[in-house]
């Protein structure tokens, strides 16, 4: 698409726009001018699909009037609310049913999957990383590697970018894999990464490291709701994500894991067990041994919580309803709109970091402002724009698909051509 600068350019997109009708099923957060905000903060916390009051509630009324009976006297009965979440959620990740549970946060998930898949050897120990994951994986990941008595100074490896360069180049991924593959135990990625806003290639990064005996675990954080995935058909072994940043599922939501079906019935595999593994067939029998659940229910460990999963389902069903790869398509455009029009400032005072390929990045795009950013960053906030700062230069901003316009974009780019105009 040939892009303009004419404010008419914009109004016409949305015009054009086949997804322009699910913002109204949002509720945009309203400025001290009484003015709805330009949101582009959904990588940090998507907003409250106006369902979600709704589900909520007919959660709290079944409370109100049933109590336990809840648990099964009802059509979404909590006992087995998964059933009613899980299906959409699998179609968000590119798997089957049984290959995603609904669960804990992020941490929790991914700790515990590493229990049974980061299975290091007196010559496999490495935990493959890219340099500034998020850094609650880091933590993970080196505690992990502390507790199997290692120095995570060595057990940790780092993919690095280049000199000069910001992203991490899938040849040098790749060449590391070949040349440190009998060492690495699992790589441990980030599908988008939450600094630059990079998309990795998952999947040739998958074929490469499980070609070489190695265990791949993907966080999909900056990811899932974001970009399609398909972890079952690119062979990824687990992979974990929280809900609360473009699945849209509120502050602190339940999260999700994923485990490919070939580990379905692994019962062998180390993990630590609770209650909600068990079958469900047989969970309420409350049997002194457990018979573990085929699948990532497997590892799941406390019954379900309901409010949460209610939330999420809300948010669930305009995702089916709009189609990951639709959004798609419009995120790609909307990016590569605001890539243009930030591109066409020519400011020496600030460079996107994010990938210049619109294949190599989702919704987000990375600003480093050379100097002065906090007060570039509150110049953007005290003119309605929502975005977030990560320390010490990078103002991330995301244009989300699902509720933001093409004409959001284009007064963006106003407001961040006038911050720049600001006298140094």
């Amino acid at each position: 698409m040939n892009f303009t600068t004419d404010p008419a350019f914009a109004l016409e997109l949305d015009r054009n726009d086949p997804l322009a009708r699910f913002r109204e099923r949002f509720h945009i957060p309203i400025g001290a001018d009484g003015q709805p905000v330009t949101y582009f903060c959904g990588n940090s916390l998507g907003l409250q699909p106006k369902t979600t009051r709704e589900f909520v509630l007919e959660e709290l009324d079944d409370w109100a009037r049933m109590g336990v009976e809840g648990h099964f006297a009802k059509e979404h009965s909590w006992a087995d609310y998964d059933r009613a979440v899980e299906p959409r959620m699998a179609e968000l990740v590119g798997a089957s049913t049984t290959e995603v549970a609904v669960m804990n946060g992020l941490t929790v998930n991914l700790h515990l999957l590493m229990v049974s898949f980061y299975r290091p050897t007196a010559t496999r120990y490495k935990i493959l990383m890219e340099t500034r994951a998020f850094p609650s994986d880091q933590y993970a990941a080196k505690s992990q590697a502390r507790f199997h008595g290692f120095n995570p100074d060595d057990a940790i490896l780092e993919l690095m970018p280049r000199d000069g360069e910001d992203v991490i180049r899938t040849e040098d991924i790749l060449d590391l894999i070949e040349k440190h593959g009998d060492e690495i135990a699992i790589v441990l990625l980030g599908a988008v990464n939450y600094a630059t806003g990079q998309l990795f290639d998952i999947e040739t990064i998958t074929r490469a490291a499980r070609a070489r005996g190695c265990v791949v675990c993907v966080d999909a954080a900056h990811a899932v709701g974001n970009v399609p995935l398909k972890f079952h058909d690119w062979d990824v072994d687990c992979a974990v994500w929280c809900n609360y940043k473009y699945v849209n599922a509120g502050p602190g939501a339940v999260a999700g894991a994923f485990v490919h079906e070939r580990h379905a019935r692994a019962f062998d595999l180390p993990r630590f067990v609770g209650w909600w593994g068990n079958r469900g067939d047989t969970r309420f029998q409350m049997k002194p041994d457990y018979e573990l659940e085929p699948g990532a229910g497997g590892w799941q460990l406390s019954n379900l919580p309901i409010l949460s999963m209610a939330a999420l389902r809300a948010s669930l069903d305009i995702f089916h309803e709009a189609g990951i790869e639709n959004l798609r398509r419009k995120s790609e455009t909307m990016t590569a709109y605001l890539y243009f029009l930030l591109d066409g400032i020519g400011s020496d005072r600030f460079e996107i970091v994010t990938p210049h390929d619109q294949a190599a990045r989702g919704c987000q795009l990375s600003l480093r402002v050379a100097s002065r950013a906090r007060e570039a960053f509150a110049a953007m906030q005290a003119r309605g724009v929502i975005g977030d700062f990560r320390e010490p230069n990078i103002i991330r901003v995301a244009p989300v698909p699902l509720y933001n316009t093409f004409e959001e974009v284009r007064r963006f780019a106003d407001i961040w051509r006038g911050t720049f105009s600001i006298e140094d």
